[in-house]
């Protein structure tokens, strides 16, 4: 299984980016997929979710509002839209995938190799 991520950049603070993390390797239909951030010096965290049914989603209240989550089962891809970016979001982010999953996602059963956001001030 592979989770390869991409989109990360450097944007400034107001500013957007769209992640999108490639499965291949798995039954996509058959997965919830994920995103979570690890900052420097801190734990990983959940960002947002989608369930392996596609029509409920799930996101961390930090980023309510300007974040969305989606999925498109035709290309085997995760997107997650980030608006109004802050300087705190600043971090790491993975996506993961999770069979049959549904809800805050907590025990993915794989991994992404992440890509780096950073947003300036």
């Amino acid at each position: 299984v592979q989770l390869q991520a991409s989109g990360g950049g450097l944007v400034q603070a107001g500013g957007s980016l769209r992640l999108s993390c490639a499965a291949s390797g798995l039954t996509f239909s058959r997965y919830g997929m994920g995103w979570f951030r690890q900052a420097p010096g801190k734990e990983r965290e959940f960002v947002a979710s989608i369930s392996w049914k596609g029509g409920s989603t799930y996101y961390a209240d930090s980023v309510k509002g300007r974040f969305t989550i989606s999925s498109d089962n035709a290309k085997n891809t995760v997107y997650l839209q980030m608006n109004s970016l802050k300087p705190e979001d600043t971090a790491h982010y993975y996506c993961a995938a999770q069979r049959w999953g549904s809800g805050i996602m907590r025990q993915p059963n794989y991994w992404g190799q992440g890509t780096q956001v950073t947003v300036s001030s």
